[in-house]
């Protein structure tokens, strides 16, 4: 359902509600970005981490304002910008789910995660490129937290229960709740459309990544746990 603009101090604003959640969204990237750069670590996954939440926070913004709220300023092709740099931050986001994981994997295995990592992104890019198609961000996002993120956090904590890796799956499964809620256009209104909706879940989802990066230590082998049972808390 398409929003209809509103009048801001004269500002003409398109789809507000989808720009301010977009916004939300930005807020909690920007704050985990803050917290990280404050913390002084220094180890490669959590800076992977930071400009994960650094270039997640930048392409939400852009696509709050640019895509959304200002595009009738902009030609369609302004979106592309936000798409890369929201692609940008999910390779991030994949590369330290691979740090993370390194300990306890061949060297072989996390270097074919690195290469393929890279290839991944650069083929999505060029393609999202040609055919101005969200579509293939949506598959690109898709990919790297469902296939990449999920097994590597998921292996991480049925070796060592690290609490890091509970929370980045709990991020996982509310970012895949925000894309079915995207794909399927589920709306409660016109002012909380499908983009609001999953918008708001994916700041939920932003801050469980968070909180996983916050509890994140270093994987040591030493600590390798072969329990099944689990106990895990969504909420």
């Amino acid at each position: 359902m398409a929003q209809p603009p509103i009048e801001l101090f004269g500002v003409e604003i398109l789809e507000p509600v989808t720009t301010f959640t977009d916004l939300i969204v930005s807020a909690v990237c920007f704050y985990a970005f803050y917290w990280l750069q404050k913390s002084g670590r220094t180890k490669k996954v959590f800076v992977f981490l930071k400009y994960y939440f650094l270039t997640m926070g930048i392409a939400t913004a852009f696509g709050g304002l640019i895509g959304h709220a200002f595009l009738y300023l902009f030609s369609f092709g302004w979106k592309l910008p936000g798409w890369i740099i929201s692609m940008l931050s999910i390779m991030l986001l994949e590369r330290a789910s691979i740090e993370h994981a390194r300990p306890l994997i061949t060297k072989k295995l996390a270097q074919t995660f690195r290469v393929v990592n890279m290839v991944e992104l650069l083929t999505f890019i060029a393609i999202t490129m040609y055919t101005l198609n969200f579509r293939f961000v949506e598959i690109h996002s898709g990919y790297g937290l469902m296939f990449v993120v999920l097994s590597l956090q998921l292996y991480v904590y049925l070796k060592t229960r690290n609490t890091a890796s509970r929370y980045f799956l709990i991020g996982v499964f509310w970012a895949a709740v925000s894309a079915l809620i995207y794909m399927n256009e589920l709306s409660l209104h016109t002012y909380m459309n499908h983009y609001d909706m999953s918008h708001l879940v994916m700041a939920i989802a932003a801050f469980y990544f968070f909180k996983g990066a916050k509890y994140l230590t270093i994987v040591d082998p030493q600590d390798v746990k072969f329990a099944l049972n689990f106990n895990w808390k969504i909420f």
